[in-house]
């Protein structure tokens, strides 16, 4: 499943090269487990989501390639999953390392 998410999936190679940044600076800045956790955890979490995404979408595309409302809000809602992810990924970052290095 990763080596065909690579392959085929030009968002999850993005969040994976994200991830090959963060994870390290993560480990780096992060002050005692818990931050750590948070700050790499939510890196994770956002390749998981992608990968859910992009199932979703395979799934979706498989079965018609015909436009249809349902095809659509699939796709957008899976899209929509990914954004707040990377979102909720941003307010951690924030909110741990702010007050750390301000």
């Amino acid at each position: 499943g990763l080596a065909s998410a690579w392959k085929h999936e030009a968002a999850f190679r993005e969040e994976v090269l994200l991830a090959v940044v963060t994870i390290p600076l993560g480990l780096w800045l992060g002050q005692g487990g818990l931050e750590k956790a948070l700050l790499v955890g939510t890196i994770l979490l956002v390749l998981v989501v992608e990968l859910l995404n992009s199932a979703v979408e395979a799934v979706v595309d498989r079965v018609s390639d015909e436009h249809h409302e349902l095809s659509k809000r699939a796709k957008d809602i899976g899209s929509a999953a990914v954004l707040i992810t990377l979102l909720l990924a941003a307010a951690v970052w924030g909110l741990i390392l702010v007050p750390h290095y301000l």
